[in-house]
């Protein structure tokens, strides 16, 4: 079944109004007809599933046969600071972090990082990659579109990371998996917990020092060094099997 999203005020009276890009998506690339069923999903909390019933030129309306409720969303809201990587990388991992479930993506300028964004380029990248991050939403039957923030330079998310209830660091000189074990134990449901990830050549030691100082918490992925695009979908999917397995064992907390 096809996924949609639109926003609350699209939704009303049994009905439900996909606009913008979707309508041509619906017609003229799916080619699909009146009483073919669809998922539509408000971005917030709630999951419709629809017949197709006119499908005009500016306007789909879709007749709402049941609503479902939220079952794809982790419990704890995961955003991860990705240190900008050099050529497309970052669109592999906009598009990897949606599926396993991050809530937000921050891309983030630090020392090591080759590639610098600014002005127009920059901006154009953020459409680029909130509509790859809205296609994964779509294909992982998300019920948000986790956004993907404008370019932040390591202050700024440090500082961002402060507003957090938790925040992780892998770098390859923290302790080992013994200590790991026992920061990712700390990661609760109901939580907002940061992810930081370096570029391509890591983070600079004074970086990590500054993490210290702000309160995120150092942890080791290993004895194996992973590419920046590679390590935090490792730790995203620790943390999702963690808060998706306990959710289902009750009395068991993470």
């Amino acid at each position: 079944m096809y996924h949609f999203f639109v926003t609350p005020d699209q939704v009303g009276e049994g009905y439900c109004r996909i606009t913008g890009q979707d309508v041509n998506h619906i017609r003229n690339v799916l080619r699909m007809k009146p009483g073919e069923e669809i998922a539509v999903r408000d971005g917030i909390s709630r999951n419709y599933v629809c017949a197709l019933e006119t499908l005009g030129e500016d306007e789909v309306l879709a007749r709402i046969l049941r609503t479902e409720a939220d079952s794809s969303e982790l419990p704890a809201r995961l955003i991860l600071f990705q240190g900008l990587p050099k050529g497309d990388k970052m669109e592999l991992v906009i598009q990897k972090a949606v599926e396993l479930g991050a809530y937000q993506i921050v891309p983030v300028s630090t020392r090591r990082s080759v590639v610098r964004l600014d002005g127009k380029k920059a901006e154009a990248k953020v459409r680029r990659w909130n509509a790859i991050a809205e296609s994964a939403a779509k294909q992982s039957g998300r019920m948000v579109v986790p956004q993907v923030k404008p370019v932040m330079g390591f202050g700024e998310a440090l500082a961002r990371a402060g507003e957090l209830d938790y925040s992780l660091i892998p770098y390859e000189l923290a302790e080992g998996m013994e200590h790991t074990r026992q920061v990712l134990e700390g990661v609760r449901p109901g939580m907002t917990v940061g992810i930081f990830i370096g570029p391509e050549g890591g983070f600079d030691v004074e970086e990590v020092d500054q993490a210290r100082a702000a309160g995120l918490h150092p942890i080791t992925l290993g004895r194996r060094i992973l590419r920046t695009e590679t390590a935090g979908m490792a730790v995203l999917s620790i943390l999702m099997f963690r808060l998706e397995g306990c959710q289902e064992e009750p009395g068991i907390s993470p």
